[in-house]
């Protein structure tokens, strides 16, 4: 199976893409490295990849790369930590809503005249943000209000393109909503407004990054965004590849739509515990003070994961711990190099 990504080198794709590489997939990526401006991957001289550096709105582009691939993951987005939500606010849903335009004209293009048997869609879960279901089932996107930030409703928009394309073209499509990504990869983004959490400057205003960041200069007592008890489901960026690969694969997941996620849902407070305890062991107490937090800081954030368990046979296994022990040593690198 040949495989177009757009935003492959993004975040949660530098997973992606390593993972299908791995299962023996080709993989055409586009990208045009306007978050971090120009990385390199692991994966970049692998002879089953093929990296184009281009704008994800061009739909020449995306018809020209697509022509001969069996599936499409449209993965490029305008998209950071949840100071972005204020900063870019326009820009989120302006950009992305072409973005997820372009890719659409082109997958319905490949569908109607080439190979292409299906549109895997990258969704979120902001598209649950004013849910009162907890743990949230698919389909609550349909019961709750509407996402009250520009970022959510987008997301929620990228889910009616694919009923759209699907109702009028008969396009095939899969939905994965990706919770609280944990991994190594991501840098400062280029645009990035200098925001600091009292002596710190934020790096991501991404919890698990910026927490680790703070601690490691020694941040005492630890400024934390809000009251703390934001409860959310950390979930290991290899995992979610591994999700969104057997949402490509399965014939099951034909017009479905999933929650990717561990199970386990974790307060702030606790993910910064263990933070805490696993750079400074016992040497110093943790100790905390809250920050005002942001507008559209959901305070609880908690999937229900049993569809995905149940008709792809996925489930997240890599523990919060195990995250935080390639997370640490990784943000400190970085931090000493002066990438993030």
């Amino acid at each position: 199976m040949k495989i177009l990504i757009t935003g492959s080198s993004g975040f949660i794709c530098g997973y992606l893409v390593e993972e299908l590489l791995n299962r023996g997939y080709e993989v055409v990526g586009i990208d045009n490295f306007s978050k971090y401006g120009k990385i390199t991957k692991s994966y970049d001289n692998h002879p089953k990849y093929k990296l184009v550096v281009g704008d994800a709105k061009n739909v020449d582009l995306l018809k020209e790369l697509i022509v001969d691939c069996d599936h499409f993951v449209s993965a490029a987005a305008m998209i950071g930590g949840i100071s972005y939500f204020h900063e870019f606010a326009y820009d989120l849903i302006a950009e992305n809503e072409r973005m997820t335009a372009s890719a659409f004209d082109a997958a319905i293009w490949a569908y109607k005249n080439h190979k292409l048997k299906k549109m895997t869609v990258m969704s979120s879960s902001m598209v649950y943000e004013n849910t009162t279901e907890f743990p949230t089932p698919e389909g609550a996107q349909m019961r709750c209000p509407p996402p009250n930030s520009t970022y959510g409703f987008q997301k929620l928009a990228c889910e009616y393109f694919a009923k759209g394309a699907f109702e009028q073209y008969q396009l095939p499509y899969t939905i994965v909503r990706s919770f609280n990504c944990v991994g190594i990869g991501e840098r400062r983004a280029l645009e990035h407004r200098e925001i600091y959490s009292g002596n710190v400057k934020l790096a991501l205003s991404h919890v698990v990054p910026d927490l680790v960041q703070k601690i490691l200069k020694g941040q005492n007592p630890l400024r934390i965004l809000g009251s703390g008890q934001q409860v959310r489901h950390y979930t290991y960026g290899g995992d979610l590849a591994i999700g969104i690969r057997m949402a490509i694969e399965s014939d099951k997941a034909i017009n479905e739509d999933f929650n990717i996620s561990t199970a386990t849902a974790t307060t702030v407070i606790e993910l910064a515990k263990e933070i805490w305890d696993k750079i400074h062991g016992a040497k110093i107490p943790f100790n905390f003070v809250s920050d005002e937090p942001y507008q559209y800081d959901v305070q609880y954030r908690s999937p229900d994961v049993t569809k995905a368990k149940t008709i792809l046979g996925y489930e997240a296994k890599t523990s919060l711990s195990q995250m935080l022990d390639e997370v640490i040593p990784w943000i400190k690198e970085q931090l000493l190099i002066g990438k993030i």
